[in-house]
């Protein structure tokens, strides 16, 4: 059981145009599965959108995607939260302060999964690679990113969680553990800033179609899973002021039935 309460999405909410207009948000993975759906519902919302992700080529699709969009212009930042250290979050932090002046938002949608494998066979380096993208690197970046985000009058960061029933099962190794280390995290930040402008938000998205997905459920179809649409408007309402209801909770987007 998370140490933060559930709650569901409000009935009827919709994204409206403009609902995230002149705040600046973050977004790691920004090349993923739900990275990109989150991006694209961004600009849809009016935010200016930083995208962080390792494959520059891949981002600067993106990133003509989004400019044909139409909204502020979006902002490019090559990161690899494999090796990215200390140094390298606080110039990210610098720059965005530089070049924008402010952050009001951080969506932590970049994952390290790479396949189900027993404990006994697990690969040392690959489970430190999942505790370093999955905790350590959210950790890291967010704690850069504190300075602005309590210099806005409203901020939010939003961490991705997975079912913590299935990731406790077997074979789901070092992904597993760095899901519910990430749990404890998010709890005890918000703990730390309950009151304050920046608001702590947990995301449980129902199974969908990622590569993710893919690398865990071989036998599964898994077109017939629904696109992270539905999960990256969901992240737009925890970033825009609606989401000041949803703070230190976990939003529950798994089908009731």
């Amino acid at each position: 059981m998370s140490a933060l309460p559930s709650v569901r999405l409000p009935d009827r909410w919709a994204p409206s145009p403009g609902v995230l207009a002149d705040r600046v948000v973050l977004v790691t993975g920004a090349t993923g599965g739900l990275g990109g759906e989150t991006v694209r519902a961004l600009v849809r919302g009016g935010a200016t959108v930083v995208m962080t992700g390792r494959k520059v080529r891949a981002l600067e699709a993106l990133y003509d995607e989004l400019v044909a969009l139409g909204g502020p212009q979006p902002v490019i930042h090559p990161l690899d939260l494999e090796s990215a250290t200390p140094t390298d979050y606080a110039a990210l932090a610098d720059g965005i302060e530089a070049e924008l002046g402010r952050l009001d938002g951080v969506v932590h949608a970049a994952a390290h999964f790479h396949e189900l494998t027993p404990i006994a066979m697990h690969k040392p380096d690959d489970w430190l690679r999942a505790l370093q993208v999955n905790v350590s690197a959210p950790f890291a970046l967010t704690q850069a990113c504190m300075p602005l985000l309590g210099r806005a009058a409203d901020s939010a960061v939003v961490f991705v969680f997975d079912d913590p029933e299935r990731v406790s099962r077997a074979h789901w190794g070092g992904y597993g553990v760095s899901k519910a280390a990430l749990e404890r995290m998010v709890a005890v930040l918000h703990a730390e800033n309950g009151r304050g402008a920046m608001r702590v938000h947990a995301l449980l998205p129902p199974p969908m179609r990622t590569a993710l997905r893919r690398a865990a459920y071989y036998g599964e179809n898994t077109l017939d899973r629904p696109l992270p649409s539905a999960a990256a408007e969901a992240i737009v309402y925890l970033l825009s002021g609606a989401g000041v209801d949803a703070r230190g909770t976990v939003l529950d987007l798994r089908p009731t039935h």
